[in-house]
């Protein structure tokens, strides 16, 4: 059976994520920070049904909760399949580059851009024992520098600027990893789930979760036949 570890997988697209994966037949590694919120999480996947998930404490802001996440599997897996890095907050609002709160702006790329990059780090040599190790990085349109300059009228682009930012940034990410690990049989993607009623948008996108998770889910089992380096949602996104 296949293994995959979930960042931010206690609500929303991540917890939506982790269901689909279960019910592909993978064992899903459902991280989550806190640890009550997690086993909650663990207990309604239960309740439906599906029983081949297990609860990981993992803070990804935090090196000594991903290095202790990590001891945890190595205790448990020979090799990890898939990482999705889907761990990820908006930041307060407002958020204009020119005058925008310096620590927030630090805040939001403490989670959705180091976080990322550290747990990729720590879980890679479980990675490389995999025969097809995928790397997801949840991303967003938001990050995409193309679409930005096509967005005078889409206000949306214009508010999330933090945010936005990290994503670009977590997109780099993915090219540089993609590049360096070429040569090899990694698979590592950015994909964005698309404008998804979830708490970090306080439900205002139009797509519901499940429609969400499809895309992630979707590059996250493609294995050999997929694609590296690239941005994908339905179809490839401009960087």
């Amino acid at each position: 059976m296949k293994t995959v570890l979930i960042t931010g997988a206690n609500k929303g697209i991540g917890y939506e994520t982790a269901k689909q994966m279960a019910q592909l037949g993978y064992f899903v590694y459902l991280g989550s920070r806190d640890r009550t919120r997690g086993l909650k999480a663990i207990a309604k996947l239960n309740e439906q049904g599906i029983s081949n998930v297990d609860f990981v404490e993992i803070d990804v802001t935090d090196m000594h909760s991903v290095k202790k996440a990590k001891q945890e599997l190595e205790t448990q897996i020979e090799a990890l399949d898939v990482l999705i890095n889907n761990a990820g907050i908006a930041g307060k609002q407002p958020q204009n580059i020119s005058s925008g709160d310096m620590d927030n702006l630090r805040n939001v790329f403490e989670t959705n851009f180091f976080g990322a990059v550290q747990t990729t780090q720590q879980f890679i040599h479980l990675l490389r024992k995999s025969d097809e190790p995928v790397i997801i990085n949840v991303s967003s349109e938001l990050g995409s520098l193309t679409l930005h300059n096509r967005a005078q009228d889409n206000p949306n682009y214009f508010m999330f600027d933090a945010y936005s930012c990290s994503k670009t940034a977590l997109n780099a990410f993915t090219v540089m990893l993609a590049n360096e690990l070429r040569s090899t049989v990694f698979t590592i993607n950015s994909v964005s789930p698309g404008y998804t009623a979830t708490d970090l948008n306080q439900h205002q996108g139009i797509q519901t979760v499940e429609e969400g998770a499809k895309s992630i889910v979707r590059f996250a089992t493609m294995g050999k036949n997929g694609t590296t380096g690239k941005f994908f949602k339905d179809k490839e996104i401009p960087w």
